[in-house]
């Protein structure tokens, strides 16, 4: 039987991740590899061959966390068709010691975007990040913050077929209350557009990077995710514990939080350099 990647086939397999319940940002990230995947073998039947020949192609071409994710993408949709045989390994990379410096937001910078947005007079940016910051939620998961959320004093997030419950320490839900009674905010998610919509993802990117310039901070390490990594940061510099830090930021696997745990490499220098082994 041959193995011919046709349209249909790609169409089963989003609505399979649709009813896997995956989220919205993982099924549009698989449909796009599995579509770039499908025009590298233009309609040809499918061998390992070819799959080998495009895992040698993404080598080439992406970085080795960029490749493997696409390579993740492909193997799923591989298993989904019961092409099991197909399947490629993905490259083997190693653990990162520490992590570039011009990625890492610092609590300095941070302190002073809050700042940048409050001189622009925008109290929903100000405190959608140090919503994100203070909580380590995705910002796919600001939704969950809700009026009703805010009284209790916790949020039950769900994601990925998964609830967590996230709670809302008492400064930022006074800070939060304070707003949502000023917007004349009474039930639902606290930071929506004026059609009271919730506010999207694209809107919050491009506002936190129009902060850069007057803040003095490398647009690279402006996004809503490395407001994710500082509170996984400071948390794990108190706690010391890895496990609840993943169980916090909804992790399955604490693999994943060792990831937002890497210091810098000043920082790693600093701790090499109080070793003193060097006599």
């Amino acid at each position: 039987m041959k193995r011919i990647l046709d349209p249909s086939k790609i169409e089963e397999f989003e609505l399979h991740l649709r009813n896997e319940e995956r989220s919205a940002a993982t099924v549009e990230k698989y449909m796009r590899d599995v579509r770039f995947f499908a025009s590298f073998i233009c309609d040809t039947e499918i061998d390992k061959q070819k799959v080998l020949d495009y895992k040698s192609k993404l080598g080439e071409a992406y970085a080795v966390s960029s490749a493997n994710s696409m390579i993740a993408a492909m193997n799923c949709f591989l298993r989904f068709c019961g092409w099991h045989e197909l399947c490629v390994k993905q490259f083997k990379m190693q653990r990162e010691v520490y992590c570039s410096e011009e990625k890492e937001l610092t609590r300095a910078e941070y302190i002073r975007l809050l700042d940048t947005a409050k001189a622009k007079r925008n109290v929903r940016l100000n405190l959608i990040i140090q919503t994100i910051c203070g909580t380590g939620i995705r910002v796919s998961e600001l939704r969950y913050i809700t009026v009703e959320a805010l009284k209790s004093g916790e949020a039950i997030v769900n994601c990925k077929g998964k609830n967590r419950r996230v709670f809302i320490v008492p400064e930022l839900k006074k800070k939060l209350l304070r707003y949502v009674k000023e917007q004349g905010i009474i039930t639902g998610t606290v930071f929506v557009t004026r059609a009271g919509n919730p506010v999207s993802r694209h809107s919050i990117w491009k506002d936190m990077k129009a902060l850069c310039e007057q803040a003095n901070v490398s647009p690279s390490k402006v996004f809503p995710h490395n407001l994710r990594h500082l509170f996984a940061r400071t948390f794990y510099g108190i706690e010391k514990d890895i496990a609840k830090l993943a169980d916090i930021l909804g992790h399955a696997s604490i693999n994943t939080t060792r990831i937002y745990i890497v210091s810098t490499g000043a920082e790693h220098k600093r701790k090499l350099e109080h070793m003193r082994l060097i006599v």
